[in-house]
């Protein structure tokens, strides 16, 4: 099955109306995304995915290339997923717990090339990537950027030939195993400043470039970079700069939120179930008072999300799309961990075992909650505009 062309958003607004039916083109692709969950996943193929060399199942990833994903989301010719299809397709990965890094080296890192890339060099990587047969990863971290603030003290020094880069990369989510990385370097400017920065792509097989792979609180794999007078052709060098970075993370943070909801809304569903068949005293916990006011405040706390969701998916297009995302990636960072919190809580010591799915969850919601920015730079962001 082929992922269909042609979604449209389901902010539509009709008359006073605003439609948030799903098309039969989204309706597909959930049912796709549902589908690849239900052949593919449960706690115990999902543990083995992550024990992968690159963090994810390569099965799997070549699966997502093969049934039109990979290419339906960089938005290869006569396909654009929308905010309404990527929103849906990423809620239904996330109640699956998928680990294949759909966001980080497509939605992210292959757009971003894609946007910004010279004819040559993207003509150069674009079927691959499309394809899914390469992966290149956003090397934009380093030790200093706390919070997810913008600090690049990498260097890129240009040469009478092209262009020498040199620096340390310290959280690139996804990278082990990428072909290639689009590393932010400055050739001038302090480190906190937008301007004097510029993108390069550095293959992963360049000389000079030394990689350390570790694994993610989530149980993914990311990598530090070093880069030693790593050279490059003047070709290799994106255009856009930070500028492009940040448009790019509008995208990336809508699918992150998406698959945030989706994961909540599995632990919720997979809570509701254990509170009323688990019983204590004689009774059934869902018969708890106490716990009902505790599950009914978790349930008014996804009800908000989920029409903040909404709000940022009717803005597409709109000059307030970019706001809006922010705002729900800045609620959805502060929420997100206490919600797992009280998920794990409701079930005991069984709750942090990776025997259950609300385990997986909770770590996964610690990463998307805290990455690329924790929710005080969130929240400025937001405030920004």
């Amino acid at each position: 099955m082929e992922l269909a062309s042609g979604m449209i958003n389901r902010g539509t607004k009709r008359g006073c109306r605003v439609n948030f039916d799903l098309t039969e083109d989204e309706e597909m692709l959930k049912a796709m995304a549902e589908r690849f969950v239900a052949d593919h996943y449960d706690a115990d193929r999902r543990r083995a995915f992550l024990a992968e060399p690159c963090g994810f199942s390569e099965a799997n990833w070549t699966l997502l290339g093969q049934l039109g994903l990979t290419a339906a989301l960089l938005g290869g010719p006569g396909l654009d997923l929308g905010a309404t299809a990527t929103a849906t397709l990423f809620e239904a990965l996330g109640r699956g717990l998928v680990v294949e890094p759909l966001i980080e080296n497509v939605v992210l890192a292959a757009r971003l090339f894609a946007a910004t890339a010279p004819a040559g060099l993207r003509d150069a990587w674009i079927d691959g990537l499309a394809a899914g047969s390469r992966r290149i990863a956003l090397a934009h971290a380093e030790p200093q950027s706390r919070g997810g603030r913008l600090w690049v003290e990498t260097t890129a020094t240009r040469t009478g030939d092209g262009i020498l880069i040199s620096g340390e990369k310290s959280c690139v989510p996804a990278g082990a195993g990428a072909d290639g990385y689009i590393v932010s370097a400055r050739h001038s400017g302090a480190p906190a400043d937008a301007g004097g920065l510029a993108l390069w792509l550095v293959p992963a097989d360049a000389e000079g470039l030394a990689t350390r792979v570790w694994r993610m609180a989530d149980g993914g794999l990311a990598v530090s970079l070093r880069l030693e007078a790593v050279k490059l052709p003047a070709a290799f060098e994106l255009a856009g700069g930070a500028g492009a970075i940040a448009s790019a993370e509008i995208d990336a943070g809508l699918a992150r939120a998406a698959e945030t909801l989706g994961i909540m809304e599995r632990m919720q569903a997979e809570t509701l179930d254990y509170l009323r068949t688990r019983e204590q005293f004689g009774a059934r916990l869902a018969s708890f008072q106490a716990i009902q006011h505790r599950m009914v405040a978790q349930y008014a706390m996804l009800e908000q999300a989920r029409a903040l969701l909404n709000l940022a998916i009717v803005s597409e297009g709109a000059p307030g799309f970019a706001r809006a995302v922010r705002g729900l990636r800045a609620f959805l960072g502060a929420a997100a961990l206490p919600f797992a919190h009280e998920m794990v809580q409701f079930h005991g010591g069984m709750g942090i075992t990776n025997e259950l799915p609300i385990s997986h969850g909770h770590k996964r919601l610690l990463v998307l909650s805290r990455w690329p920015e924790d929710p005080d730079a969130a929240l400025d962001a937001y405030a920004e505009g």
